[in-house]
């Protein structure tokens, strides 16, 4: 309901030239800024231990890669619509950064996945992907000029519900494999032997308190 009109560029030229807007270049030098210092000085020293550090690399470089991703997509339409995008030096400028961003994108997110649990690594990683995008989409494409500032409060507000929703999700499955895990006798777990009680002579009368165990190792000879 409140969603911006897109606007469909009419060539990978167009997109440049918004791509070296002033207000989008001050987002891609801040972006690569802060990737550099997180693989330089915090990925080393805190990379094991706070889950922000491969996560804001992954969002960052994630970001750039949908703009470029978006600017190849409209090459090809614009190419087999008839009009050959593959001439302009910028297409293959926008493949070239979209191959590196999504590569180191994936490394990262790679990482955080053998570091983390994936219920915490999901949840976080798609708030400051899905923010970051929409902020590098906004700032280049310039989605809210025109609209009033209640379609924008909207907007923001079902942003807002989403992201909330999605970690209220996790949290709440987190929390259902934790009480899981901590239900008695795991039949998961270790072997289920039938143990016989031989303490009386009546063998056949001790079969009634016979029983199941659940061990973790192997029960000795009987």
């Amino acid at each position: 309901m409140h969603a911006p009109e897109e606007h469909m560029p009419n060539s990978v030229k167009e997109i440049w030239n918004l791509a070296t807007q002033p207000g989008f270049l001050a987002y891609v030098v801040t972006a690569l800024l802060l990737v550099g210092a997180l693989v330089l000085f915090f990925e080393p020293r805190y990379g094991q231990t706070n889950i922000l550090i491969y996560l804001g690399i992954c969002s960052s470089m994630g970001s750039l890669t949908v703009v470029s991703i978006k600017a190849i997509g409209v090459a090809i339409k614009l190419t087999l619509d008839g009009v050959n995008q593959a001439a302009y030096p910028y297409t293959w400028l926008f493949l070239m950064v979209a191959i590196v961003c999504g590569v180191s994108q994936i490394n990262y997110l790679n990482k955080a996945l053998d570091t983390f649990n994936l219920a915490i690594v999901s949840p976080i990683y798609y708030v400051m992907f899905t923010t970051l995008t929409i902020v590098a989409s906004g700032i280049m494409f310039k989605d809210w000029a025109g609209q009033s500032l209640s379609s924008i409060a909207s907007e923001l507000c079902g942003l807002i519900t989403i992201l909330s929703g999605t970690i209220l999700l996790h949290t709440a499955e987190e929390g259902a494999n934790n009480s899981a895990a901590l239900l008695p006798w795991p039949l998961d777990k270790g072997s289920i032997s039938w143990c016989i009680n031989l303490s009386s002579d009546n063998l056949l009368k001790n079969v009634e308190e016979d029983y199941f165990t659940a061990l973790q190792s192997s029960p000795a000879p009987v």
